[in-house]
């Protein structure tokens, strides 16, 4: 229930609140002062649509802002938009899309109008309708549906997770088998990409490792060894002089044997640096081979080769659980077997029950003056496609006129006809409607009399269960209002401003008086009074 309305630079809305209460709350007042801005503003919170051409003029931005009661619990609702375009949404204090804002609100209030808002006219609504419709002989049935309905959701899950689907099995075998392969037909060896990548690298820079070791080489061999075989030769004439030369001969000659053993190294390093065009063609492609994979399976080749192992579990466990599979779509077979029954009886229930909200719903369009219009309840059986609601699609149909076809109830044009309609049908369902707060807007376009008297009644027997808004210009329909506001615009410092004020009962007398005759005698009020106890 909608407890405050605050509404900030909307039209020629300054700003004003509104308390409103449970019940029938009816907005009356004159021509232009802003009622339908009211509605405008509800519309906006709700996650309508919003033109930049509705902030009031000079100013750079308008905010409407609600504060509810919703599951016992207060909740605060904003909306702010600017001039330039910056559109920002809030529940109580935390910011939410437009999207976010219409979702939540659409459980919170249902607006019949110019721009209708209807959560009825969600096509998905209507089973619920149809079904709170139909109490308890259709609950029960619910209850016990749901139960299978999820069990039979969880064992197709695991059905498909154990690849009971046998195009799905068949097409995972297949990739499996075709990694598993593609990774033997590669033989790899564990560091063989990193062994390949040093013989690589040599093979790119083959000729300058080539032209320094022949350099080193050269001066090993041709200079260095020469040298110290000269040298061991100086010493080998003093050594018995004194032991000091004899221990440092020592450590020349085992330097000279050194050197030699290097001599021998660069030797056979030069005759390993030259790499063929076969060679260099094999190494390159066997690394691409490594690197293919790589992409596919792991980061190395040890991650490959766990990847294979897990494959080869993968094909092992398919192959083999054909006979679990088989259990789980027995379990299906009979699941599906006790929906199927489930849902026969749920279907004829909802066609009973849906030739019984016609008969109620088509007598309310008759008190409405709606004679010619006629309301009906389309249901669809849909085998073995199962939904939360059984194999049922309903959807509520509409005919206006005499000759007219049967059209679905959202493609009715809005106004008053619309909600006329809409008045009808929460009628029927004000009991198990569960939004409490419900707002008619041009209801009363093109009644009158005994139409306008029935709209009223109508209207308060939907506000004995719900907080019921109506902006209207008929007096019988005013004098039904258990709280009556009145709206009037007035010129401050050069701008034209809306107010807003809460009638008491002597004054709400004189409302309904000036609707009636459009001037407040004594024969008005007497009528006024007469209505308003009628």
């Amino acid at each position: 229930m909608i407890n405050t309305l605050h509404i900030k630079n909307i039209g020629i809305i300054n700003e004003i609140s509104i308390d409103l209460n449970k019940g029938f709350n009816v907005l009356t007042g004159e021509t232009g002062a802003g009622k339908t801005l009211i509605i405008d503003s509800l519309e906006i919170l709700a996650g309508g649509r919003f033109s930049k051409e509705m902030i009031r003029n000079g100013q750079s931005y308008s905010f409407v802002e609600m504060q509810i009661t919703l599951n016992n619990e207060e909740t605060i609702i904003s909306r702010e938009i600017n001039i330039n375009g910056r559109n920002m949404c809030k529940i109580n204090g935390r910011m939410v899309t437009v999207n976010e804002l219409k979702n939540f609100m659409s459980k919170v209030i249902d607006i019949h109008g110019q721009h209708d808002n209807q959560y009825i006219l969600e096509v998905s609504s209507h089973i619920k309708y149809l079904d709170e419709f139909s109490g308890n002989e259709i609950s029960t049935l619910k209850e016990n549906y749901i139960k299978l309905y999820n069990e039979y959701l969880k064992t197709r899950e695991e059905l498909t997770k154990n690849y009971g689907d046998e195009k799905e099995k068949q097409r995972k075998l297949d990739l499996l088998k075709y990694q598993v392969n593609e990774i033997e037909m590669a033989k790899l060896k564990e560091n063989e990409d990193e062994e390949l990548e040093e013989t690589r690298k040599v093979m790119l820079n083959t000729e300058k490792i080539s032209e320094n070791l022949n350099e080193a080489d050269e001066q090993i061999s041709n200079i260095a060894i020469e040298s110290i075989n000269s040298a061991i030769r100086c010493l080998e004439k003093i050594k018995d002089i004194d032991t000091k030369y004899a221990k440092t001969l020592e450590i020349l000659k085992e330097s000279y044997y050194n050197l030699e053993e290097i001599a021998r190294d660069i030797t056979d390093y030069k005759e390993m640096v030259y790499f063929d065009d076969e060679k260099r063609n094999e190494i390159e492609e066997r690394l691409d081979t490594i690197y293919s994979l790589k992409r596919k399976y792991g980061n190395n080749i040890e991650e490959i080769l766990k990847y294979q192992e897990d494959m080869n579990l993968q094909i092992f466990e398919i192959e083999n659980a054909e006979e679990y599979n088989k259990k789980l779509r027995e379990k299906l077979n009979i699941l599906e077997k006790q929906m199927n029954e489930l849902c026969a009886k749920i279907h004829e229930i909802r066609q009973i029950k849906a030739e019984e909200l016609e008969h109620k719903i088509n007598k309310e369009l008759e008190e409405l003056e709606m004679q010619n219009a006629k309301f009906k309840v389309n249901i669809e059986y849909n085998e073995n496609n199962y939904t939360m609601n059984g194999l049922d699609k309903v959807e509520f149909y509409i005919s206006t006129n005499i000759g007219d076809g049967f059209k679905p109830l959202t493609k009715i044009a809005s106004g008053g006809e619309m909600s006329r309609i809409m008045l009808a049908i929460k009628t029927v369902l004000a009991n198990v409607d569960n939004i409490e707060t419900l707002v008619f807007d041009e209801i009363d376009t093109g009644i009158s009399g005994i139409a306008a008297k029935s709209v009223a009644e109508k209207m308060k027997i939907i506000a004995s269960k719900h907080q019921v808004l109506c902006i209207t210009h008929l007096a019988s329909i005013a004098a039904k209002g258990d709280y009556n506001y009145y709206i009037s615009k007035n010129v401050k410092e050069g701008k034209m401003q809306t107010n807003i004020k809460l009638l008491n009962e002597e004054e709400t007398i004189e409302e309904v008086a000036r609707i009636a005759s459009g001037d407040i005698t004594e024969i008005s009020l007497n009528h006024a009074k007469e209505l308003r106890i009628a």
